[in-house]
C-alpha cells in the first residue's frame, strides 16, 4: 500500500482518503487514519514513488497520514452504474485497465446548475483530451433519463455520460455529503467568478433533471485520474461548484511516464 499525506478535515465529514460518516463501504478504512499536528499551508500533496506520483488535493489547515489501498481501482471497478441509455455497466469496463489513461469526473446531480457548467467545460475540453489519448468519463447522480436530459439539452456526448442513481461510486469513495457542504461551504463562492460560464451552460437548463430522490441533491462530487488500475490523482469537491481545474488535470495526464 502507498502511504501519502492527506488533509484532515475539521468538519463532521471526512476526506476522500478517509471513510464517510454515512453507513457505507469506503475504500479507506478508519485504521489508515493517523492524527498529526503538523501545519499544512499548501492544498496539494505528493508522494514520489518508483512510479507516477499520486496527487491528492483538498484544502485544510491540518494534516493526517493515510494509507491508500492498492486495490482502490479493483474495488471501485466493481461498482455498477448505468450508461445514459440505461444499460448497466461496471466502472472497470469504461477504460483500458492495463495502460489506458482516464479522467473520471463525478458530478453532483444532473439538476445541479454548477454541474451543467462543469459538463460544458468537459465537453469543450474533450477534443484536447481525446487527442492526448485520455478518456473522459462523466458520472452524475440520478437515473439515466435525468442524464439524457442533460445530454440532450446542454448538449453533452451521451457515450461519455453515466448515471449513478444510488450514489454507489460516491459512497465507496466517501465523497462529501450534507446540507452544510452543499449550501454553506465557503468553497462554493468560487462559482461567482464563473458567472458567464454558468450563464452559457444554463441556456437550456431544466430543473426536471433533478433526481426524484431529493436527498441526492446533498451529494458533492470529485475527480480522479487513472492510468490503468493505478490512481494518479484524486480530488474531492469541498462544496458546490468547487471543481478541479481541467488545465491542471490535463497536465497531470500528459506527464504520465510511458513504459
Amino acid at each position: 500500500m502507498a502511504k501519502i499525506i492527506s488533509p484532515r478535515i475539521t468538519t463532521s465529514t471526512t476526506s476522500l482518503l478517509f471513510p464517510s460518516p454515512l453507513p457505507q463501504k469506503s475504500l479507506f478504512p478508519s485504521q489508515s487514519f493517523v492524527n498529526s499536528t503538523n501545519s499544512i499551508t499548501t492544498p496539494r500533496f505528493r508522494l514520489k514513488l518508483n512510479r507516477p506520483s499520486l496527487m491528492v488535493e483538498a484544502s485544510s489547515a491540518a494534516a493526517s497520514s493515510s494509507v491508500v489501498p492498492d486495490d482502490i481501482s479493483d474495488v471501485l471497478g466493481e461498482v455498477s452504474i448505468f450508461t445514459a441509455a440505461g444499460e448497466p455497466v461496471q466502472l472497470k469496463h469504461l477504460w483500458d485497465q492495463q495502460e489506458g489513461i482516464a479522467v473520471v469526473a463525478l458530478l453532483r446531480h444532473f439538476g445541479c446548475f454548477c454541474c451543467w457548467e462543469l459538463a460544458a467545460s468537459l465537453k469543450e475540453a474533450k477534443v484536447k483530451f481525446d487527442s492526448a489519448g485520455v478518456k473522459l468519463i462523466a458520472v452524475g447522480v440520478g437515473t439515466p433519463d435525468k442524464a439524457r436530459l442533460l445530454a440532450e439539452r446542454l448538449p453533452f456526448p451521451m457515450e461519455s455520460l453515466y448515471a449513478d442513481p444510488d450514489r454507489k461510486a460516491y459512497d465507496v469513495l466517501g465523497l462529501y455529503y450534507g446540507f452544510r457542504r452543499t449550501f454553506l461551504n465557503p468553497a462554493s463562492t468560487k462559482v461567482f467568478s464563473r458567472y458567464e460560464e454558468l450563464k452559457k451552460a444554463m441556456k437550456n437548463y431544466t430543473i426536471k433533471a433533478t433526481p426524484d430522490d431529493t436527498s441526492s441533491v446533498l451529494q458533492q462530487g470529485g475527480m480522479l485520474v487513472f492510468k490503468g488500475k493505478q490512481l494518479l490523482y484524486a480530488r474531492k469537491d469541498e462544496g458546490t461548484g468547487d471543481h478541479a481545474p481541467l488545465d491542471e488535470i490535463f497536465d497531470i495526464c500528459c506527464k504520465v511516464p510511458t513504459p
